[in-house]
């Protein structure tokens, strides 16, 4: 179902139901073998005792769903985490951890790297000065330079590489085989998996802070996507706890990189070519990671696409007093947007079973990453949003 929402200047968006999706399945051995109850209990232990740790707020957005039309909107919100403003500093820098401890060796002399829309980067670059290890990050060539300059600053050497974020990823591999480096990646691909589980399972952390937090479980959870390993986090996590009365799993896709619409449609993992070329910088990923597709599979009931010109409204209207003044980056208003733009087209929120007794829980996943990129669109910095509450 494709439709025009009035969020960001007449957008367009397509809803798309999950013909794999089963809501009754039980959590099985291969989703058990990439998240799990004790992998995750392990990463909660370790996360919250690192310095600084604390919950992240859980926002209640009461006038947005007035207007929407539903019962209630919670917007967990991830830009203070651990001062990395976003919830990457959860899974990079415990997949650093993990793997030092695994080596077994003294940190100095191990060489973790990476490919990085931003964000990842800098929870890599974070963990490995935290544990004395040396970092090298790739980035491609849409990532802005303030990105670089903020994962630069945590002590790591930055590459920036020809093509897109895919690209990166392909030529991070073959520099760390033939350097003798560690890779500590966010997606998975065949013969790579064992490290994007550490990065998950750190992801999971958030979703067990969010859902202990709400007084009822939400009805349905908006999830933006990237390469999925969040979302697959998220909805690893709440199947587990809910089993078969989960709530249903909505992905958001940014329509210009829309790997998950056109994976979802074939059943299969489909790639997307190209720049990828979209304002959501951190979901500018055009193929998926094969562990979240192992969950997301048939856990996401739909996915819903979201233009540029959604997210920028978002920024600005999340930004206003009135809304809470919450400072949210290009990447964290994804599943808002699309919980948005299909609760006001009739046959859309009907597709998605959304009622005025619907609960929505959203994640925005980063604040102002790129400070000058985030008052361009706004009109003001994350400080004076922050100030102005």
């Amino acid at each position: 179902m494709i439709f025009d929402n009035t969020l960001g200047q007449s957008c367009r968006n397509e809803v798309l139901r999950n013909p794999l999706a089963d809501a009754a399945a039980p959590y099985g051995t291969a989703q058990a073998a990439i998240l799990n109850d004790a992998a995750f209990d392990e990463a909660r232990a370790t996360i919250s005792g690192w310095e600084g740790y604390a919950p992240t707020s859980l926002w209640p957005l009461n006038a947005t769903a007035k207007d929407a039309g539903v019962a209630a909107i919670h917007y967990k919100d991830e830009s203070t985490r651990f001062g990395l403003g976003s919830f990457k500093a959860l899974g990079g820098a415990y997949a650093v951890d993990r793997l030092l401890k695994r080596e077994g060796r003294p940190a100095a002399e191990i060489t973790v790297c990476c490919a990085t829309d931003g964000n990842h980067g800098r929870s890599v670059a974070w963990g490995a000065r935290t544990f004395g290890a040396a970092c090298v990050i790739f980035i491609h060539a849409g990532v802005s330079e303030a990105r670089k300059a903020a994962i630069e600053a945590y002590g790591a050497t930055v590459i920036r590489t020809p093509g897109n974020y895919d690209d990166s990823v392909r030529i991070a591999q073959e520099q760390a085989a033939g350097n003798g480096w560690f890779v500590v990646s966010d997606t998975s691909y065949p013969g790579y998996t064992e490290v994007p589980k550490d990065v998950m399972q750190g992801y999971e952390v958030m979703a067990a802070e969010a859902l202990d937090a709400l007084t009822e479980p939400p009805t349905h959870i908006f999830l933006q996507t990237g390469v999925g390993g969040m979302a697959a986090a998220v909805a690893a996590f709440a199947k587990r706890r809910f089993g078969a009365d989960r709530p249903q799993i909505v992905l958001a896709d940014p329509a210009n990189s829309a790997c998950w619409v056109e994976s979802l449609r074939a059943g299969e993992p489909r790639a997307i070519h190209g720049d990828l070329d979209t304002l959501m910088a951190g979901l500018a990923c055009g193929e998926v990671s094969l562990l979240a597709w192992e969950i997301l599979r048939e856990t996401a009931d739909a996915v819903v696409s979201v233009e540029d010109a959604d997210a920028t409204a978002l920024m600005r209207a999340l930004a206003r007093p009135e809304n809470g003044g919450i400072v949210a980056g290009e990447s964290a208003v994804a599943g808002l947007a699309a919980a948005l733009a299909t609760v006001a087209h009739d046959p859309a929120r009907a597709a998605l079973g959304l009622t005025k007794d619907s609960r929505i829980l959203v994640f925005g996943t980063e604040g102002d990453t790129d400070a000058a990129l985030y008052q361009e669109i706004v009109g003001q910095s994350g400080a004076q949003v922050i100030a102005a509450r």
